[in-house]
């Protein structure tokens, strides 16, 4: 059965359209050729993420827990990831995330906190009930020049783990087909 995954990324940096953006939209296209990823570029919502109620940001979430696969990610701020992504994740119930994968991704410019993906936001995913089967990607930005060689690098290095993924996502596929979700 052939299945196209349901890609979103979801970056909180608080410059629109930054270089984590490109960075996820850049993995997102090495997971999922035939499909283009949801974005959600926190920067667009900064000034609402803290209204509540919002049905807005009620209908993002909700199209966010609805992927099969979503890509996280931050610039490292003061050593983990910004209070922009914390807040959108703050907006959801525990185990809102329940059975969508995910993937840590944060950017910086040194290897200082590389274990950020690892030891910060994996925790965040999964306390919200995501099922991260990949290491978190670490991307150092002065290395953007070389982006899709690292990034092919990555997902060589994550095959079994992104194989989990679309395993996943076929698994959940039928059973929306078959009316059992």
């Amino acid at each position: 059965m052939d299945y196209n995954m349901l890609i979103t990324v979801v970056v909180g940096n608080p410059k629109p359209d930054s270089r984590t953006l490109q960075l996820a939209l850049g993995l997102a296209a090495l997971i999922e050729h035939e499909s283009e990823p949801r974005v959600v570029d926190l920067a667009r919502y900064a000034h609402r993420i803290f209204e509540w109620p919002s049905e807005e940001l009620s209908e993002l979430n909700e199209a966010v827990a609805a992927s099969d696969l979503v890509i996280f990610g931050s610039p490292t701020y003061k050593a983990t990831y910004t209070g922009l992504l914390k807040g959108f994740l703050d907006r959801y119930p525990a185990a809102g995330l329940k059975d969508v994968c995910a993937i840590p991704v944060m950017t910086g410019a040194n290897r200082t906190h590389a274990m950020g993906p690892e030891v910060n936001l994996r925790p965040l995913l999964v306390e919200l009930g995501a099922i991260v089967p990949t290491r978190g990607l670490y991307f150092e930005t002065p290395h953007m020049a070389r982006a899709d060689l690292l990034l092919r690098e990555w997902v060589a290095e994550n095959a079994i783990g992104l194989e989990a993924i679309r395993a996943i996502a076929k698994v959940k596929a039928g059973a929306v087909a078959g009316g059992a979700r």
